[in-house]
């Protein structure tokens, strides 16, 4: 049972004594404090025991509530507190969860419940990221029944999530950008599609933004004169949409001269009376004819523009190699550690809370690294050792084997010796 009433010891100003103190909530959610004004440990036992039983007596104790049930609460409560996809995710999660262990008794959840859900999910071929990714929804969506006093203690608190070997990170090299580059002009001079490829693809290797900050990116974001561009949430009005960030960090990238010039151009050539910098003209007059019918929503807003990807793709394949346009981004962060910028400027550029997030999913092991290990290795102190290490034995003299024995220490000396100066015999 889940003890209310923690009994801790404070100690005194001046080091010397201490006193106890009880700490507890209340009904109403209200943290407590309470200093005893003593020392005694039997006294103060006693008093916690006291509390303790007040306040059981006046709590009341959560009632019967099925896994269906209990889903359907979380996310009506949840629903205005995180992301729709979020949310589509938890609930995708636990509705396979209570396909496994089928519709108990949310009080009646256990240790095992989660490992028989994890085995079920390694059967099914899951992947460790994704049974660590289910599990860790389940685990967040109990943890709200724990705050909200549906639960008196977690079921699935001890649950390890698998761990997963560190994806490599795919960036493009300066080759392949440039090849990218040139069947983009080809591609575009082909189809004349509305899409400004060449310039979607340059911002992305420029500013490391997502394909969705970019399709929802306006003029008025852009700074012409100091050459930046601010990544900002938009608001419904007449002529956007609305629009958050992920993970609502708002930040300002900065602009090349090339990049600047780029847009100036494409400002130039776009029609006035639209806000957005790189979606068409034609998908903005159907989203605000979807808009005044009622049936454009908040998730519509984080992808704007039709088959984005699967154009992408069909690019990178003329191009002759694979990725994905996440990838633009991933190039462009590990260019700036590599060149020079710190990792906590790279971790606000990117727009992460953690550089941890950064270090694992975006930043690759540059590929001049085992060239520049190889150099250091070659100008050691040692490279002949090195090189006699590696090297394959050479068949030699039976002669210049006992000589060479001769001349170390190694156990092997004195027998060499005994052979080679046999004792007299009588």
């Amino acid at each position: 049972m889940q003890e209310l009433v923690r009994l801790r010891m404070r100690p005194s100003r001046d080091k010397k004594c201490f006193r106890y103190m009880l700490d507890y909530v209340d009904r109403n959610g209200k943290r407590h404090q309470v200093s005893l004004g003593h020392a005694d440990k039997r006294k103060a036992e006693s008093q916690r025991r006291e509390k303790e039983l007040e306040l059981r007596m006046g709590r009341v104790c959560p009632g019967p509530m099925k896994l269906t049930e209990f889903l359907r609460d979380c996310i009506e409560r949840t629903q205005c507190q995180v992301r729709p996809s979020t949310l589509h995710e938890m609930q995708s999660a636990m509705q396979d969860f209570i396909q496994c262990v089928g519709d108990v008794d949310i009080h009646h959840v256990g240790h095992e419940h989660g490992e028989r859900y994890m085995r079920k999910c390694f059967d099914s071929g899951n992947a460790p990221a994704t049974v660590a990714k289910k599990v860790r929804h389940i685990k967040r969506m109990l943890q709200l029944a724990l705050d909200r006093g549906q639960l008196e203690d977690h079921p699935l608190r001890r649950i390890k999530q698998p761990k997963s070997p560190r994806r490599k990170v795919r960036v493009f090299s300066e080759q392949e950008c440039q090849r990218l580059i040139g069947t983009i002009r080809c591609y575009d001079a082909e189809n004349h599609e509305a899409m400004q490829w060449e310039i979607l693809v340059r911002m992305g290797l420029c500013t490391a933004m997502r394909w969705g900050e970019l399709m929802n990116t306006t003029w008025m974001d852009i700074d012409f004169e100091n050459k930046t561009v601010e990544v900002s949430p938009k608001k419904d009005t007449a002529h956007t949409w609305e629009w958050h960030i992920k993970d609502t960090h708002r930040r300002t990238l900065p602009l090349t001269n090339t990049m600047v010039a780029m847009l100036v151009e494409h400002q130039t050539r776009q029609a006035d009376g639209y806000p957005y910098v790189f979606l068409p003209a034609e998908r903005y007059e159907h989203i605000q004819a979807r808009r005044k019918q009622g049936i454009w929503t908040t998730e519509d807003g984080r992808k704007p523009a039709c088959n984005f990807h699967r154009t992408f793709r069909t690019i990178l394949t003329r191009a002759g190699f694979q990725g994905h346009f996440h990838d633009l981004r991933r190039t462009c962060l590990s260019n700036w550690l590599a060149n020079g910028l710190g990792e906590f400027d790279v971790m606000n550029l990117a727009g992460h809370s953690s550089f941890q997030t950064t270090h694992t999913f975006y930043l690759a092991v540059r590929r001049d690294l085992s060239d520049r290990a190889r150099a250091v290795m070659e100008q050691s102190e040692e490279p002949n050792l090195l090189r006699a290490c590696c090297a394959p034995p050479v068949a030699s003299d039976p002669e210049e084997s006992r000589q060479a024995q001769a001349l170390d220490g190694s156990p092997l000396t004195n027998r060499a010796r005994r052979d080679s100066n046999p004792r007299p015999t009588d």
